[in-house]
């Protein structure tokens, strides 16, 4: 993650942010039909790679390294079943069955800079409690977009999303955050999911953030597979996860990707 300084963006830099922003709206749209009982996780994200290529995007996250002594990420795709939070490694033995939650999140490197969303998806039928956590994790990204204006804090983002969550007895994972972008994928500032409000960095216009809410059934607390990549429950209950890249404004965030591919 970026710890230095948050770099703030001309209007021509978030017109071509826009435009990765755009690719990885209508690739999470694409896939959705495909997010079926049978399907293997490894088979989306084959499917994943075709797309974004033939559209003249580069996977953002395929060999991405975030530190020199870890393995570098081998997918386009990060794919979390169930207890899965993040960062889940495609597989073609994991087969994702009715019921299951699955989030897809999906990174595009077009024109020399980043784009950035996620999006759970239920798999065939799924029970009222998953669907509920699906719901308040969604709601919650929206909750904390509407804290990101100019004037604002990272912390009034934060606090909108961890109030939300609680007061439906759903937990923040707090070791994960949401992050500044560009020229590269993770920026200046870290956005955490909780927090105080009028706490961290004040938000000027033209700051480009990715928040992105990851949200447990159970207990907060996670553990790191021996993959060395994917982050699970340590309760193994179900997590939820949704992500929009934004731009703060004087008034109002404007929402770089979208969810409307895969929701029309």
């Amino acid at each position: 993650m970026g710890r230095n300084q948050a770099i703030l963006k001309t209007e021509e830099e978030i017109e071509l942010i826009r435009q990765s922003c755009l690719l990885v709206s209508k690739t999470l749209g694409m896939l959705k039909q495909f997010v079926v009982p049978g399907v293997s996780t490894l088979e989306l994200d084959t499917i994943a790679e075709a797309y974004i290529r033939e559209n003249g995007g580069i996977p953002a996250f395929l060999n991405y390294q975030p530190s020199p002594d870890m393995t570098p990420f081998p997918n386009t795709l990060c794919i979390s079943v169930n207890e899965e939070v993040v960062h889940g490694l495609p597989s073609r033995s994991r087969i994702l069955k009715d019921g299951d939650i699955v989030s897809l999140d999906c990174g595009v490197l077009m024109n020399g800079f980043f784009g950035d969303s996620a999006y759970t998806f239920p798999v065939g039928t799924i029970s009222s409690k998953k669907q509920k956590l699906l719901d308040v994790t969604k709601m919650s990204l929206l909750k904390g977009i509407q804290k990101a204006i100019e004037g604002n804090y990272v912390g009034d983002i934060s606090n909108a999303v961890q109030t939300y969550v609680e007061s439906y007895g759903f937990s923040v994972v707090r070791e994960m955050v949401g992050h500044g972008l560009g020229k590269s994928l993770h920026e200046a500032p870290e956005v955490p999911n909780y927090g105080r409000r009028k706490t961290g960095m004040q938000l000027q216009s033209g700051l480009v953030i990715a928040i992105e809410p990851m949200i447990n059934m159970g207990r907060r607390n996670i553990k790191t597979a021996s993959d060395d990549w994917t982050i699970f429950a340590s309760d193994m209950q179900p997590s939820a996860h949704f992500e929009h890249t934004i731009v703060i404004r004087k008034d109002k965030a404007e929402v770089l990707t979208t969810f409307e591919y895969i929701e029309k």
